[in-house]
């Protein structure tokens, strides 16, 4: 189905200016410091101002969000500074008390997104409310699920709808604490028209260093706007701290940003080469992956005593991998050379391990 999207149409803020840039801590934790740090980023000019209320943490034990106490303190930075609002909401209830509150922007968080039993409850809590919804990618890059659950909260009636890439969550340890994976939000892009994408460059890296080239990414693949997490003191911060920068630091990062209008569009060459080198750069890590795996192969085989290649497997490889590439809309041919070549440095490698001492 087709979505039908409305302008987010947020007051005061000109959606044509790239970036929109939504900004706070990762966590409201005090009255003194949710002002503060809305002052501070109100005087560089950011108008709409994030701050998690509820916090679903990984593990029991970390601090979970101020809770209901906090969005009092929220009505405050709107009503006093004239910025608009935002908060993650993940029960019916949050929706319910945020909008109460008179929060101006909701937005789900990525492990919401990954459960539809939620997003449907969250969508009827929605019904019949006139209020911008920001979706945050699920943990997980499927895009039909995350598809699926901009559909259910459409279907409640929120046409304003906008969603945050924040990158995939894995298991192994990276550069980035959430794979960035840039063509799945070009792939969504291509799919449905309209819908503004943001970037979130304090999950996707995780440290406050990565935050400025991971902006300036966003912005070269044409992404509408940035939500970064800023502190008044984010050495000190109760969640999250070392992915969240002070105020003056997010405006020298954002007066460093460089927007290029060619990028508003993946139909130029400038973008679509941005596209083959992010796809390649994933190809060469995905590999790396294999070869490490086909190294811990080689000691295996070595330790029982095993040849190197074992001619049924290899012949089950590309067989399987040539069949997958054609229903993708590439020649067995084609699919069938390149597993030849993966599979000649795969070998080279275990013989390698073979003949250590």
């Amino acid at each position: 189905m087709e979505l039908k999207l409305s302008p987010l149409a947020l007051p005061g803020i000109d959606e044509e200016q790239r970036p929109v840039v939504i900004a706070g801590p990762c966590s409201a934790e005090t009255e003194e410091q949710l002002i503060d740090t809305a002052r501070q980023l109100a005087s560089y000019g950011v108008r709409i101002f994030r701050a998690g209320i509820w916090k679903p943490r990984t593990k029991p034990g970390g601090f979970e969000g101020i809770g209901e106490e906090g969005l009092p303190w929220l009505k405050r930075v709107h009503d006093e500074l004239g910025m608009l609002t935002a908060t993650e909401v993940a029960t019916p209830h949050h929706v319910e008390v945020a909008l109460a509150a008179g929060v101006d922007i909701l937005w789900v968080g990525a492990r919401t997104m990954a459960n539809p039993f939620a997003v449907q409850e969250l969508a009827d809590a929605m019904k019949g409310i006139d209020v911008p919804v920001f979706c945050k990618n699920p943990v997980n890059p499927d895009l039909e699920l995350r598809i699926g659950g901009l559909e259910r909260i459409n279907q409640a009636g929120i046409t304003r709808l906008a969603v945050i890439h924040r990158g995939f969550s894995t298991y192994e340890k990276r550069l980035y604490r959430n794979l960035p994976m840039w063509h799945v939000p070009i792939e969504l892009r291509r799919r449905i028209h309209g819908l503004p994408i943001y970037c979130d460059p304090s999950h996707m890296g995780g440290r406050r260093e990565l935050i400025a080239p991971l902006s300036q990414q966003a912005m070269d693949l044409g992404f509408d706007g940035l939500m970064i997490e800023a502190h008044c003191n984010p050495d000190c911060a109760w969640s999250d701290a070392k992915q969240q920068v002070t105020p003056d630091v997010l405006d020298f990062i954002l007066d460093k940003l460089v927007i290029r209008n060619s990028a508003q569009t993946t139909a130029t060459l400038e973008s679509l080469r941005k596209q083959i080198d992010n796809v390649d750069n994933q190809l060469l890590e995905h590999l790396a992956d294999r070869m490490r795996i086909s190294r811990e192969i080689g000691a295996y085989k070595k330790e029982h005593n095993m040849t190197v290649v074992q001619t049924r497997r290899y012949g089950e490889i590309l067989s399987k991998r040539g069949a997958q590439g054609v229903l993708r809309g590439m020649s067995n041919d084609f699919v069938k050379s390149i597993f030849e070549a993966i599979h000649e440095e795969s070998v080279r490698q275990q013989v390698e391990i073979m003949n250590k001492d």
